[in-house]
């Protein structure tokens, strides 16, 4: 798969980085760092593009400027790119209108772009937007989400002592933090698991807002970190001891 991944700065360098680091065999990917600044409006986006660009499948679109959105159908034209993943980190980076005219745009062209907010909720057949899941259906899409994209893991837990034996990031996130993760969860108690994994998840850092979003009534950072914390739930909750209390008597 020959990957183009459009980046301006540290957030989506970040990305690339791990991507390259951890990307199957098989996978091209070439970087193309846009300019940071833009009129209001581009009237003509050739403009603000190289005289040429490589042919690529898959678009990865990770700027920190909403007007290189307003480039992505062109970009698409010079690379013959069949597919999109244009994520939803800050807002301000590509706010929900125009995420939902470049779909508009793109469909037009026959290409498929997904814009998950944020880009941790991306799987092999669906994404969130607003708190809403998103069914997608596109091969080349569904090859990037099943390495990165929500983070999934599988926990080996030693049944006598209750502690993390094992961890095994089955699809990471695409700035690398399920694996930061799960190094540091190696030897955790199961019942300190959930908590730790949100605390480190913070600690990476997430590069996703922390600008209270509307659409969540909470912020993307927090939303991300949720997400890494039930994936981490779902593995060690059949192993947690849970505790009882009755008033007015003591606790064994």
């Amino acid at each position: 798969m020959r990957i183009l991944a459009i980046i301006t700065g540290e957030y989506g360098q970040r990305h690339v980085d791990n991507i390259r680091a951890h990307q199957p065999s098989g996978w091209e990917m070439e970087v193309w760092r846009a300019p940071s600044f833009y009129p209001p409006i581009i009237d003509y986006p050739e403009d603000h593009l190289p005289e040429s660009l490589p042919s690529a499948d898959l678009v990865l679109s990770f700027p920190e400027h909403k007007g290189v959105a307003e480039l992505l159908p062109e970009i698409v034209r010079r690379t013959g790119a069949r597919s999109v993943v244009a994520p939803v980190d800050r807002e301000e980076w590509l706010p929900r209108g125009l995420a939902r005219q470049l779909r508009g745009w793109l469909a037009e062209m026959d290409v498929a772009c997904v814009t998950p907010k944020p880009l941790c909720t991306l799987t092999e057949t669906h994404y969130n937007i607003r708190r809403h899941r998103i069914e997608y259906d596109n091969p080349l899409i569904a090859e990037f989400a099943r390495h990165f994209g929500r983070p999934e893991f599988d926990i080996g837990v030693d049944p006598e002592t209750r502690d993390i034996v094992a961890i095994a990031v089955t699809r990471d996130a695409v700035c690398g933090c399920a694996r930061y993760v799960a190094q540091e969860l190696l030897g955790v108690p199961v019942d300190d698991a959930e908590y730790l994994a949100g605390l480190l998840h913070h600690h990476y850092p997430c590069l996703a807002s922390m600008g209270k979003d509307t659409d969540f009534d909470d912020t993307i950072m927090h939303v991300s970190g949720n997400i890494m914390k039930k994936q981490i739930r779902e593995q060690v909750d059949a192993y947690k001891q849970t505790r009882y209390i009755v008033p007015g008597k003591k606790s064994d």
